[in-house]
């Protein structure tokens, strides 16, 4: 990175002063960081563009899984008319802009959220990769966050959290406990023990007072899988973190409706908002919560 500095001074000590020689030598220093800046673009660009085509993914799975669908064939079609997506009409989000959001098939409108899944997808993979680095922990936590992402929607969608990545999932988190160098096989153990146990006795006691649900079993699910994940901590997190989201919400949708809320409302989107809230920043904020503010 610094070879035309480190040449200067080799010309230095070698007593070979002349300015065209150190010119040269500064200009092969300047050129070569150009073309590693360049590089370090490149590879971000690729980094969002991979998370982008991940999310266009996503979008087939949050739209399929809950209708037991396979979302490996057929290919992408439109949701009304049901005709083949070009692969040149399946760029993700700048087909969509090229169309003007609707289909070049029929006309219907393409509804806006999925560039937006798209788009928050590419940025997550851009933030694991900045949080992480090149590693098995970003990998691993970014396809946690992807399955996130998908159940989120599914849940505001259909008010179901689907078994199919639930249970998967908390196997999944568990193996990956080996391989994650922040969690310990038995911290994994323990976060889906107190997730999945925590949530079914909230479940349990609000049956029993109330003499209704007021939780799914599909919420317990998820809470387990990302005990397996985050590991005990980071489930206490998530619920703390998932409860102050969901009042400000639930209040917000109060004050906006002029009345009070008398319609469930999923707590899956909160819980895995306060999973990634804990993924990139947990950590820090037990420790200032703890022990006063420190080096973010």
């Amino acid at each position: 990175m610094l070879i035309g500095v480190w040449l200067c001074q080799c010309f230095e000590i070698w007593g070979l002063k002349n300015k065209s020689i150190l010119f040269f030598a500064c200009m092969y220093d300047s050129l070569f960081n150009r073309v590693e800046d360049m590089s370090n673009l490149i590879f971000w660009f690729l980094v969002f563009f991979m998370g982008l085509c991940i999310g266009s993914f996503l979008n087939v799975c949050i739209s399929r899984i809950p209708r037991e669908l396979s979302i490996v064939r057929p290919g992408s079609r439109c949701p009304d008319c049901s005709t083949a997506i070009a692969f040149y009409d399946n760029i993700p989000v700048i087909s969509w802009l090229l169309l003007k959001g609707r289909c070049r098939a029929c006309g219907k409108t393409i509804s806006l959220r999925y560039p937006l899944v798209e788009l928050a997808t590419g940025a997550m993979a851009v933030f694991v990769m900045l949080k992480y680095g090149i590693s098995v922990s970003a990998l691993i936590y970014f396809l946690l966050i992807c399955a996130l992402i998908t159940i989120s929607l599914i849940d505001l969608d259909h008010r179901i959290i689907p078994d199919s990545i639930s249970l998967p999932g908390i196997a999944a988190g568990f193996l990956a406990a080996f391989l994650l160098p922040e969690l310990s096989w038995l911290d994994s153990l323990i976060g889906i023990l107190i997730g999945g146990g925590i949530l079914y006795a909230v479940a349990l006691g609000y049956y029993l007072f109330a003499g209704k649900e007021g939780m799914g079993g599909g919420d317990i699910k998820l809470l387990a899988m990302l005990g397996a994940f985050i590991g005990w901590k980071g489930v206490f997190f998530t619920i703390f973190a998932a409860s102050l989201i969901g009042t400000a919400v639930g209040v917000a949708m109060m004050i906006a409706s002029g009345k009070n809320l008398k319609f469930a409302v999923p707590f899956g989107p909160f819980l895995s908002a306060g999973a990634v809230i804990y993924l990139f920043f947990g950590q820090r904020i037990i420790q200032w919560y703890f022990y006063g503010p420190g080096p973010w």
